[in-house]
């Protein structure tokens, strides 16, 4: 893609239907659907596809992912995961574009007894949801994955859990947007005065705590990359997420013999990457996967996810604001959630009634929230993050 196209001048600027403020897979998304339905899109972000998502692996992974206490975001999860291979499949079909995505499964394995212990009551729970998780003895888990280590305990799989390369989704849904029309503004928005359009969007990850009062939090990621010896292939198809002496990790191979091992939870807002974090990380992944201790190591990343109270998305209008919607607050499933959170934005935008799978989401469910961030030092946006 060629570089990006600045808004008219100000004189001949013909005012937009919609203006989304933060490019990254959310934000774009949104904007491919909206211009798509035929309003005129601005999409403003200096930086597209810088924050969040590219640090992101792209698991697609409503089951693995349900956990206690959380019901309404696994429904939201696995709704949204139903709408993934018609979404991939129209992103290729529009852009030419590969997006790495890929149906072979989830494997989630425990390598001690105390890991499969805590892994059980994790599936117990996920098939009391009605959910698709089928327990595999150690010899059917190296049936299917003969790479993975032998005193791994057990394990159970997740056939529905998929996988996408973010870092390939989010060329391709700027190119989906841009040839439905959407325009690109490369300039930062401090504040929601300073757009002009009969609905804005506020896709803009953990920046929309600044913008808009919603309790959104920066919690920090770290993730490795590594790559096969020789370009070959890595030697596992699934993805792998498992418990390695009480460490939490998932292992996502790409075709061009990439992996993806992740990822930390911490509520921190850096971005530095700290020696024990790769080192807990190589070390579950390597008593999972030995072969891994061969690979190269190309890349340790860290980034911040947007996360809310309730670890849950916060879609729709703001409190009093019916011409500003929130679509953010997405913490670790901004991936999984992309097909769904443009729908239904979208729907609100052209003014239909809400889905009633938003109800739960709603902005005011955490009580007065600020409905614009008024004041204070004026925050400056970078790619889909903010500083």
């Amino acid at each position: 893609m060629t570089g990006r196209v600045p808004s008219p001048p100000s004189s001949d600027r013909v005012r937009p239907d919609v203006a989304v403020v933060g490019a990254g897979p959310i934000g774009l998304a949104i904007a491919w659907r909206c211009a798509g339905r035929g309003l005129r899109v601005e999409v403003h972000d200096p930086a597209p596809g810088s924050g969040a998502s590219a640090v992101a692996a792209g698991m697609l992974s409503p089951v693995a992912e349900a956990y206690f206490g959380e019901r309404q975001l696994t429904e939201l999860l696995l709704a949204s995961a139903a709408r993934w291979p018609a979404f991939a499949a129209e992103l290729t079909e529009t852009t030419g574009a590969e997006i790495g995505y890929r149906g072979e499964g989830t494997l989630m394995v425990g390598l001690t007894g105390d890991d499969l212990a805590e892994a059980r009551r994790l599936w117990a729970y996920q098939q009391g949801l009605g959910l698709p998780v089928t327990p595999l003895r150690p010899s059917e888990l190296r049936d299917r994955e003969p790479a993975l280590a032998p005193r791994v305990r057990g394990g159970a799989l997740a056939t529905t859990d998929h996988q996408v390369d973010p870092r390939l989704l989010v060329p391709a849904l700027r190119t989906a947007a841009q040839r439905a029309g959407a325009v690109l503004v490369p300039q930062p928005v401090r504040h929601l005065s300073e757009v002009d359009a009969r609905v804005t969007v506020v896709a803009a990850g953990c920046g929309a705590a600044a913008l808009t009062g919603l309790p959104v939090r920066p919690v920090k990621g770290q993730i490795l990359r590594l790559r096969a010896p020789d370009g070959v292939a890595p030697g596992f198809r699934h993805v792998i997420r498992g418990y390695a002496d009480g460490e939490s990790v998932y292992l996502v191979p790409r075709a061009d013999g990439e992996v993806v091992l992740g990822a930390t939870v911490e509520e921190r807002s850096d971005t530095t990457v700290t020696a024990g974090a790769v080192q807990r990380l190589l070390r579950a992944g390597i008593d999972l996967l030995p072969e891994l201790a061969e690979y190269d190591l190309v890349e340790a990343v860290a980034g911040l996810r947007p996360g809310t109270p309730d670890n849950a998305p916060i879609l729709g209008p703001l409190p009093g604001r019916p011409d500003v919607l929130a679509a953010t607050g997405h913490h670790r499933h901004g991936i999984v959630l992309t097909p769904i959170t443009a729908d239904l934005i979208t729907d609100l935008v052209l003014g239909g009634l809400p889905d009633p799978l938003l109800t739960p989401f709603r902005a005011d469910r955490f009580g007065a929230a600020a409905v614009a961030a008024l004041g204070g030092p004026e925050p400056t946006m970078e790619g889909d993050r903010w500083s």
